[in-house]
């Protein structure tokens, strides 16, 4: 069983929580460590202070840890633009020496957009502008020195983007795609690059709702890549609370997260 670390920082935790956090989790053996990527605070009672980014959080993890898998459970395609968002991993990835893995989602928490001026679009959108960027990822990922990329979408043009930043992990860093629906998050995944994986976040619906596998699902256009069996994962959260004891880092709005490598 691969067993890996889930944070929910936006409830309250700073960078250094994080990063003693991190540091534990690799002493005591675990493979990975994962974290929200959210600005505002979940639920009810009052915001707390210390509110991070999450890939500048993982780029500072990864240059004080050395076995850690690092990534997010999930980027919002709402919150970067897809030619950045390429950028910011790759970097990450070369931080870690190649320790990196991108979950990425559609996006859902319209209070947290209005909060952060995001602009919030219907779901239909959202999982467009979603597909586009995992398109998009793949071909700037895949692009070789010296060569550029060109993608014309309905919501993304890219012309003549040279070579960018490119990630240690060939050809590119494992992609975890997020996500509750039954029909377009399989087809996503299933369309994806071959490290792509799925991952149904919706814990409380049974396993027999919810498929192990997913179909392979045709795609057609320009820069679109073959369709591709995908195996879905679930995972198992165990909240925890912060420890009395000093010499132990706080908890941050914590979970284990123990899931099923891809």
């Amino acid at each position: 069983m691969d067993l890996r670390v889930f944070t929910e920082p936006q409830q309250g935790a700073t960078f250094a929580q994080l990063s003693a956090m991190a540091k534990r989790a690799e002493r005591l053996g675990f493979s990975g460590f994962f974290r929200s990527d959210h600005y505002l605070y979940i639920g009810a009672g009052d915001p707390r202070p210390g509110v991070t980014d999450a890939w500048v959080t993982l780029g500072g993890i990864a240059l004080e840890t050395s076995t850690l898998r690092l990534g997010t459970l999930m980027s919002s395609a709402t919150f970067r633009l897809p030619g950045p968002l390429a950028v910011s991993v790759a970097q990450v990835d070369d931080m870690s020496g190649g320790r990196v893995e991108l979950g990425l989602g559609a996006g859902w928490y319209e209070k947290e957009h209005r909060a952060f001026a995001i602009p919030f679009p219907g779901v239909g959108e959202r999982f467009d502008r979603l597909e586009e960027q995992l398109e998009i990822l793949e071909g700037l990922w895949a692009t070789p020195a010296g060569g550029s990329f060109d993608y014309e979408g309905k919501y993304y043009d890219i012309e003549g983007c040279p070579s960018v930043f490119l990630p240690v992990q060939r050809p590119h860093p494992p992609v975890i795609i997020g996500g509750h629906g039954r029909r377009r998050t399989p087809e996503l995944a299933a369309a994806s690059p071959p490290s792509s994986t799925w991952q149904d976040r919706a814990s409380k619906r049974s396993s027999n709702n919810s498929p192990a596998s997913t179909t392979p699902a045709g795609r057609s256009g320009a820069n679109r890549g073959p369709s591709r069996d995908r195996c879905g994962s679930r995972s198992v959260s165990v909240a925890t609370r912060p420890s009395s004891n000093a010499g132990r880092p706080p908890a941050a709005g914590s979970q284990v997260n123990c899931e099923r490598a891809g």
